[in-house]
């Protein structure tokens, strides 16, 4: 443990001070007194004080365990306390090496989302309580993230310490203009991250320092790197920032959208899945109809902040059905090449965004809807996807499935059921009678086609390959809407009456055995008595209903916020609606400790934390599936020099031939003789081409097709793996070319990738891979 202060004697004459530190764990028991040296300051002198010493026994830190300690830093004068400065703070151990994160010895594979720093409210903004801040950012863990990164520029306090508290593990932007800078403009960001990392560098959850939402020259790293060592040299968080795909200075990298993978530096995808769709458009069969992608022909631009046209904004009008089924397909193709799977990984990647928010739009809504949760943080389907699929470490820990949708239909509907489950496979019944296993695709959907609606319960139970159940979810059809039923939240310590704090009230229609009904969208008509202010939700509509005090259910519900004024008293909040039995909950604001109108009162000194998760395991995260088998040389028929850049570890380099196809091939020499059982590839222009391709090992021809289009990578599992050592791919025909991800685009409006000039008869390597067959090990 190691502490230290600076100090400045600002009296005439020599002090002897000491300085000590005092931890205390999370009962308020003093694990540790920590004495420093007597140490004589001359007047006007500046010095550092130290203690440190050994602490055994001590919780760490960990994810979705936010075990805090209490740490007093004091300063005595002649053996009096003047001075005391209390820290809460954390211990954790981190590693990042091999392509991959290690928390508390453990590898971890980064899965969150990439929130607005804003990270704010409907009608309220940014002025929330510390609890509000819990209870949205533990929402992200409780859907089994990992990770925030907070985008642009620096979160402020409140959300840094919440995610101390919660047990998420935050990226730390200084600011940025979108790419690199220069001059002053350089020198302030340089500035800010001084200032930020100085600010923050107690908070554990804090593991990565982010330099810049683009990639930065080598100069410009390594100037970041040397204010983290400065300034925080023990801390054990990388910096880096977007992109940095060869760079030597960078300690972590990674591409918007895209796949990377690293057996250097861990490679983590800084925004994916970029889609958007409102919660309360279920499907192509219910109420309010949406048919998927219905829109507009235009977006809001994030950089001209005005609206342009598009010929197709399908990706952000999606329904339920749709956004889910995208959720889970674009996590697949991180989670296909996670640690475990070679010598070169994928670290993971971050969702944009957690909650949907006001920030901008590119959909029929004037606000952005790629929430996992809506602005109210009522999770969609696509929030229940991810706590499926991202329950563990690395590999999955615990077995989860979740029915996408509801089961409330017109008589005569059928339709395509969808499942989210990590078992091996699904079963799907209704009433009790098995309607057999569903199709699987992206490891984790399960469809199960043309399904007639029944009314009654249905039913998913997933398996493994043996047939032992893993895990089951089931719905039922609700009755017609009967009544509304009111629930509150609001901080463990009480509703203070600061005029700043906040009650949260969900409203749900239910039917008349307590069951939401997933097709209500009834208005509600609040009315709020006694020392309380109104702010109401969100919902859509003209103005999105905010401030009103008529505002309907989506899909069954609702929340809205009420805060609190500087008279203590009770407050009575009632619901009611057209034909429903209404309902009211009363509630008391309390009255805290102030002088002349200040107050000491710090509402994050009194939440509790998060141990939902428990301490880091012991065992390993991941089982190793595959095994990689080294190159040792490459040829090639044209640009046999850049060869090599095919197998570099270096997705900015590669390799392409000239266009004639006699040439257009490039043969591997193996490091060893081996059982290949997979090829793994990302080729130039991923998102753009199709190459009909042939791959022969020790010329035996083991794959003859067209390669898929992709966001990175893609694998061709060798229906009969074969032994050899010389592998060789060749180009076959004219390349397809055709942007398969139209729909999405970067952050400037326009897509990155270009197509290249050269003839559709190129063939063009960025990396490639071989595989064996893993023996079973574990790590």
């Amino acid at each position: 443990m190691h502490a230290e202060s600076e100090v400045i004697n600002e009296f005439s004459e020599p002090k002897d001070v000491r300085f000590e530190t005092v931890i205390k764990d999370q009962k308020g028991k003093v694990i540790k007194t920590i004495k420093g040296s007597e140490t004589k300051i001359l007047p006007g002198q500046k010095t550092i004080l130290k203690a440190e010493a050994q602490v055994n026994d001590m919780e760490f830190w960990s994810w979705g365990y936010g075990y805090l300690y209490t740490v007093y830093t004091d300063l005595y004068i002649n053996n009096k306390l003047i001075d005391r400065v209390q820290t809460k703070s954390g211990f954790r151990k981190t590693k990042f090496e091999n392509g991959m994160v290690y928390l508390n010895d453990r590898v971890i594979q980064l899965k969150g989302y990439a929130q607005r720093t804003s990270n704010e409210w409907p009608a309220v903004g940014m002025s929330v309580p510390a609890w509000l801040s819990d209870f949205s950012n533990k929402m992200m863990v409780e859907s089994n993230a990992n990770l925030v990164r907070w985008m642009h520029v620096t979160p402020w306090k409140q959300d840094v310490e919440s995610c101390d508290r919660v047990g998420l593990m935050q990226a730390m932007p200084a600011g940025d203009a979108e790419k690199d800078v220069s001059d002053r403009r350089w020198q302030q960001r340089t500035l800010l991250m001084r200032d930020a990392i100085i600010y923050n560098r107690n908070n554990p959850s804090i593991v990565f320092y982010e330099s810049g939402n683009e990639s930065i020259s080598e100069e410009h790293m390594a100037e970041m790197k040397a204010i983290r060592n400065q300034y925080d040299p023990f801390g054990g968080r990388a910096i880096g920032s977007r992109e940095m795909l060869d760079s030597e200075t960078a300690e972590y990298g990674g591409e918007m959208l895209y796949i990377n993978k690293s057996a250097d530096i861990p490679m983590w995808a800084t925004e994916y899945c970029r889609d958007e769709a409102l919660r309360k458009y279920w499907d192509d069969y219910s109420y309010p109809y949406h048919k998927d992608g219905d829109g507009t022909s235009y977006y809001k631009s994030t950089v001209t902040n005005k609206v342009e046209k598009r010929e197709d904004a399908q990706v952000y009008n999606r329904n339920q059905d749709t956004f889910t089924k995208e959720t889970v397909t674009r996590w697949y193709d991180y989670y296909r090449v996670r640690p475990g799977t070679g010598n070169r990984v994928s670290s993971g990647g971050v969702n944009i965004i957690f909650s949907d928010t006001n920030t901008h739009y590119r959909g029929v809504e004037n606000y952005r809807r790629s929430g996992e949760v809506d602005a109210m943080r009522i999770p969609k389907d696509g929030f229940f996807a991810h706590q499926v699929m991202w329950d563990g470490w690395v590999d999955i820990e615990n077995y989860r499935t979740h029915i996408v949708g509801h089961w409330n239909y017109p008589e005569n509907t059928q339709k395509d059921i969808f499942v989210v489950s990590s078992g091996e496979k699904v079963e799907l019944f209704i009433n009790g009678k098995s309607y057999g296993f569903g199709e699987k695709s992206d490891e984790f959907w399960f469809t199960f086609k043309n399904i007639k609606f029944q009314p009654g319960k249905i039913e998913a139970v997933s398996y493994d390959n043996q047939n032992k159940e893993l895990s089951r979810d089931k719905i039922q059809t609700a009755g017609k809407p009967h009544s509304i039923k009111l629930k509150k939240w609001n901080a463990a310590d009480g509703f203070k009456a600061d005029a700043a704090d906040l009650v949260l009230v969900e409203v749900e229609v239910l039917d008349e055995q307590g069951n939401r009904c997933p097709l209500a969208n009834n208005l509600i008509s609040f009315e709020l008595t006694g020392p309380a202010e109104w702010r109401g939700g969100i919902a859509k509509g003209k103005e999105n209903y905010i401030l009103s005090k008529n505002l309907p259910v989506e899909s069954g519900i609702n929340r809205v916020l009420v805060r609190s004024t500087l008279e203590k008293g009770e407050i009575s909040l009632k619901a009611k609606a057209e034909g429903l039995i209404s309902d009211e909950i009363k509630f008391n604001s309390i009255q805290i400790d102030e002088k002349d109108g200040l107050s000491a009162y710090k509402s994050g000194d009194f939440q509790p934390v998060n141990l939902s998760r428990g301490k880091t395991p012991s065992t390993p995260s991941y089982k190793i599936s595959r095994k990689s088998v080294g190159i040792e040389k490459a040829e090639a028929g044209s640009n046999p020099e850049k060869a090599k850049f095919s197998f570099d570890d270096n997705e900015l380099s590669e390799w392409e031939s000239e266009g004639d196809i006699s040439k257009a091939f490039i043969t591997y020499t193996l490091k060893k003789e081996a059982v290949v059982s997979e090829v793994e590839m990302k080729l130039v222009s991923w998102r753009n081409k199709s190459y009909p391709i042939k791959i022969s090992v020790d010329g035996k021809v083991v794959y003859q097709g067209m390669t898929p289009k992709t966001l990175g990578y893609f694998s061709i599992p060798l229906s009969v793996p074969t032994k050899g050592k010389i592998v060789k791919v060749e180009l076959m025909g004219d390349v397809a070319e055709k942007d398969a991800f139209g729909g999405v685009v970067e952050i400037t409006g326009k897509k990155e990738l270009q197509d290249s000039k050269k003839t559709n008869r190129s063939l063009g390597i960025v990396e490639i891979e071989f595989y064996e067959k893993a023996d079973g090990c574990t790590r």
